[in-house]
This record gives structure tokens, C-alpha cells and sequence, in this order.
């Protein structure tokens, strides 16, 4: 057990010390796309990153940390995500479920 308590530790030592805690690399883009919260209406974004875990959007809407959303990105099928955090007009939000990015590198 001591030896579990002291991976934990360190690992939320390594947080603290400001580390990158990504798990995937983003790809910078510039996509028009629509951005809701479960049950409205939503309306336009601009994807300005986007990785197979999640992405950061400039938005309209006003939106919660913890809120659940659906991403529509042009051609490709909706992914559902959960608000991470907010800055001004963009969001962070991370996937229910890793999403292939091939069709857009």
C-alpha cells in the first residue's frame, strides 16, 4: 500500500510543479463549426485546436465548466464533450470518446 500512496504523490507533485498534463498533441486549425449544450440550441465556433481527446474553441454562447456539449465539425459525425475551462469567448473541452482525426491534418 505505502508504495501506491507514493506513486500517487509524485504524480500529483509532478501536477503541481505545472507540467504538461495533455494526453495528446493538438493540431492548430481553423475550422468553422457549431458547438451546443445538450438540449439547445448552440451556435457557430471557431475550432482553433483540436487533438484526438479534446479541443478549445472560440464560442458565442455562454457555457459552464462541466457542461456537457455536442461538437459538429463540417462532414464528420457530432462528438459529445464535457467543458473543462473558460477564458473570455473560449472554451476547453475534453471528449466522451477519442475522436480520429485523419480527414483533418
Amino acid at each position: 500500500m505505502e508504495m501506491n500512496y507514493a506513486m500517487i504523490r509524485a504524480r500529483i507533485s509532478e501536477a503541481a510543479e505545472g507540467g504538461e498534463r495533455r494526453r495528446a498533441d493538438r493540431l492548430p486549425v481553423a475550422i468553422d463549426a457549431r458547438v451546443r449544450a445538450l438540449g439547445e440550441e448552440g451556435s457557430e465556433a471557431r475550432i482553433v485546436n483540436i487533438s484526438e481527446t479534446g479541443f478549445m474553441a472560440q464560442v458565442s454562447d455562454v457555457y459552464e465548466v462541466g457542461s456537457r456539449v455536442w461538437l459538429m465539425l463540417p462532414g464528420r459525425e457530432r462528438s459529445n464533450a464535457v467543458v473543462r475551462w473558460i477564458a473570455g469567448d473560449k472554451i476547453g473541452a475534453e471528449f466522451a470518446e477519442p475522436v480520429v482525426l485523419s480527414a483533418l491534418s
